[in-house]
């Protein structure tokens, strides 16, 4: 992403938190792509019958996110970290529903390739991954959110440091810190 469009997200981001509603579209036509290369990674860790497809689960977290009218939008690494954390929780809620429908069955499997270095015997489901990062934030909160950013919202080290206010160096250290428990609770916890 270059540094005019970055800023022009910015712009819009800062314009939308001061009330000016004509913002919101521009930063959509500028976001939306962005967006929907993320849902599309998210949704290839999901199960094949999943009904949810990466324009539907870009259109909800859009519509969470017009409806966070108290927050104050810093920059664009605050817009998508926090979009990271919506798409998480639309992706949690309907493995939750759908492990309620299906219960006594197999739930969802989720590779983590990216996030483990080694994944455990089973890939561990959704639901798993939010015990255990519900876990960690009790805690390091910092940590789980390096872990929400980074893998749930696909952003770059030095986007992180950005959102966090700590150096890239601080957040490669403490994304190889929650990777290996993250591992470990992981591997613990299976049946």
């Amino acid at each position: 992403m270059d540094a005019v469009n970055r800023k022009g997200i910015t712009d819009h981001l800062v314009a939308w938190s001061d009330g000016d509603e004509a913002a919101l579209s521009p930063l959509m036509d500028e976001v939306y792509l962005r967006l929907l290369r993320l849902a599309t990674t998210h949704l290839k860790r999901e199960r094949q019958d999943h009904t949810l497809d990466a324009a539907g689960l870009v259109h909800e977290a859009f519509l969470r996110l017009i409806q966070q009218d108290r927050i104050r939008w810093q920059d664009r690494a605050h817009f998508f970290a926090v979009a990271a954390k919506i798409m998480r929780r639309i992706l949690l809620d309907h493995a939750r529903r759908h492990e309620a429908l299906k219960r006594g069955r197999d739930v969802l499997k989720i590779p983590l390739d990216e996030l483990l270095d080694s994944a455990p015997t089973r890939h561990p489901d959704l639901i798993a991954i939010d015990d255990a990062l519900r876990e960690l934030e009790s805690m390091d909160a910092q940590l789980s959110e390096i872990v929400v950013m980074r893998y749930f919202g696909g952003m770059k080290k030095e986007e992180v440091a950005e959102v966090l206010g700590i150096s890239s160096a601080t957040v490669s250290r403490r994304w190889r810190t929650a990777r290996a428990w993250l591992f470990d609770y992981l591997k613990t916890s299976e049946p």
